[in-house]
């Protein structure tokens, strides 16, 4: 801007010492008028210039204000994030350990309980086996109830058809102090002793005899019964003479007695004879009357099924 005045005071001067004064006066007014307006621009560039830097200078102001506002903003989130990533990571440190020691007692945990698993099957598979083992016994064991109710059905029966055959062998002697009688699986036969004895003696008389004979023909047919033959006194003391010392010596005399008889029968095995005097101590009735004592004087013939077979499958049980 200065050259440029300059150049134009040289203009001027140039011009008024080659030109008229009129003219010149002209150039003078137009210059002094260009540089009013000269002085004007400058004044107005350079009002300007200071109201730009000025709001320069305060838009700077401004936005550095706002960085450092979002500055310490940022500073605070990244503060608050540094505190809980902290404070994530403690948790996650303490989460990991706490999962490992979880993990490893877990562990232990379930090794102890397949142990225990295995140890329940092992004895589930022996009380399986025990049961089964149970099983097979017991389905033998009632195949051996099945047999020896069988076995026992049958020799019911038997017995009953015995007993109807002594019964149907003795009738001429029933009524005469003869019963017949099956109970507990046996037959018992009784003969009280004034159809076999007169008082005080052992010696069978012949209607006694014929009582023995008839039923010594029923067992003969039946070799599988076991024959107890018991002698049976009252309470009243032996008082006959001879070589008895009393009624167990009688009462054993007179057993004995229908054993010599029955073993007549050749067809009898000897073998299933039994002689026994029981006295006194097993009676019928009360030895108070007549016909009590009566009742208690007897031979009584105790038929037995023999019960090795049965006795054989009780001991398989």
């Amino acid at each position: 801007m200065v050259r440029k005045t300059v150049f134009l005071l040289f203009i001027s001067v140039t011009i008024s010492s080659c030109v008229s004064s009129k003219v010149y006066e002209d150039l003078q007014g137009r210059y002094n008028a260009l540089k009013a307006e000269n002085e004007n621009l400058m004044s107005q560039l350079d009002n300007a210039s200071s109201e730009g830097k000025i709001y320069s200078v305060d838009l700077l102001k401004d936005e550095i204000a706002q960085l450092k506002a979002d500055n310490s903003r940022l500073a605070m989130d990244l503060s608050a994030c540094e505190k809980n990533y902290a404070r994530l990571k403690q948790s996650y440190d303490a989460l990991e350990a706490n999962s490992s020691s979880a993990l490893i007692e877990n562990l232990e945990r379930n090794r102890a309980l397949l142990v225990q698993l295995e140890e329940k099957e092992r004895a589930l598979a022996a009380e399986e086996a025990r049961l089964e083992q149970m099983q097979r016994e017991l389905s033998k064991r009632s195949q051996r109830v099945d047999e020896l109710e069988g076995i026992i059905a049958a020799k019911d029966a038997k017995m009953r058809a015995l007993k109807d055959a002594i019964s149907a062998a003795l009738t001429n002697f029933e009524g005469n102090g003869l019963t017949v009688e099956q109970r507990d699986g046996k037959v018992y036969v009784s003969m009280e002793n004034k159809l076999l004895f007169e008082s005080g003696s052992w010696s069978v008389n012949s209607r006694g005899r014929e009582a023995v004979v008839a039923l010594g023909k029923v067992l003969a047919a039946n070799p599988e019964i076991a024959v107890l033959i018991e002698g049976h006194t009252d309470t009243v003391p032996y008082g006959g003479n001879g070589a008895l010392e009393g009624n167990w010596d009688l009462s054993t005399k007179r057993a004995t007695s229908i054993v010599s008889i029955l073993t007549e029968n050749a067809a009898i095995p000897k073998n299933n004879l039994t002689a026994a005097g029981r006295s006194e101590y097993a009676p019928l009735a009360s030895n108070e009357t007549a016909e009590g004592r009566a009742k208690n004087r007897r031979i009584e013939v105790v038929l037995t099924p023999k019960l090795d077979e049965i006795n054989r499958l009780l001991n398989d049980l």
